[in-house]
């Protein structure tokens, strides 16, 4: 990993402005996401990294355990977005050392993208990384019946569609009703029609059938939710998404907790999660309080 030498010794004095401004301009890929994993301090975990979970080669994934284990401890499986097209599990370390330095077990998965294969095949990818970290949850010093699913963008519809719909788990022998609940950061949950070119490959546009939308499958199985958006989000309405479902598992008798934050945008609401940018938003302890409660 990339390591910036001043970096340290400059964030101190920066300003929330130039944070806001910087971390804006974040793609979470690339080298910008190396220079902000490079301010993640390295002694607040334990790290595995390059677990095979599956035959392809994407089928990998990295765990962030904390330093000593906790009996009972949360364990979070979290997947990033990318409009199904691109991502890599190393472009959030961030992520990993926020919640494992929590005290939280967290496995960053990695997973098929979009054109190579379609959104049952990422579903499916998701599922298989979702079952071996049920199997090895103990193994982890993490409690079976505190297991949950967590993304962002892209990846937040990919754990509302295994939390809310039994047929992705179902089909790897894991019941999603199991689940200790999960996490929606910025996620897309109601999408149809499709406009965004690369979504609409990776959907078969326009044949996608209504039930890959999360939104028809909040029923009265749905496991505790925690919902997080940001209010100038350009990318993702939080009205249709987060704040409709929202809405639905409410009328279907689920516990859900929604807030939309302002300050922050579609990137910065999850870049908040790392060290230097946690005073643009509270993402990092309303996670974390879901998590552990």
């Amino acid at each position: 990993m990339n390591r910036h030498p001043t970096a340290s010794l400059e964030i101190p004095s920066l300003s929330r402005r130039r944070l806001l401004t910087a971390a804006t301009a974040l793609p979470l890929a690339g080298c910008s996401a190396r220079t902000l994993n490079a301010l993640v301090p390295s002694s607040t975990f334990r790290f595995e990294g390059g677990i095979a979970y599956g035959e392809d080669p994407r089928h990998r994934l990295d765990v962030y355990r904390p330093l000593a284990d906790v009996a009972g401890a949360p364990l979070a499986v979290f997947f990033y977005g990318g409009s199904w097209t691109r991502g890599d599990r190393a472009d959030y370390r961030f992520v990993g050392e926020a919640l494992a330095s929590a005290g939280i077990v967290t496995v960053v998965a990695d997973y098929r993208l979009s054109p190579q294969v379609r959104w049952r095949e990422i579903l499916d990818d998701c599922a298989r990384a979702t079952r071996w970290s049920v199997d090895a949850v103990q193994r982890l010093g993490a409690s079976p019946s505190r297991v949950f699913l967590m993304g962002h963008s892209a990846g937040a519809y990919n754990a509302a569609m295994l939390a809310l719909d039994a047929r992705w788990l179902g089909a790897h022998g894991v019941q999603h009703r199991s689940l200790a609940g999960w996490v929606g950061i910025a996620g897309p949950y109601d999408f149809l029609p499709i406009t965004d070119p690369e979504v609409q490959v990776a959907f078969d546009w326009p044949n996608t059938p209504p039930d890959s939308q999360p939104v028809a499958h909040a029923d009265a199985t749905a496991p505790r939710t925690l919902l997080l958006a940001a209010r100038e989000d350009n990318l993702v309405n939080p009205q249709r998404n987060s704040e409709a479902l929202a809405r639905d598992l409410q009328r279907a008798g689920r516990p859900v907790r929604l807030q939309v934050l302002d300050g922050v945008n579609h990137v910065t609401l999850i870049a908040s999660m790392a060290t230097p940018l946690r005073m643009l938003a509270p993402v990092r302890d309303e996670v974390t309080g879901f998590l552990r409660a």
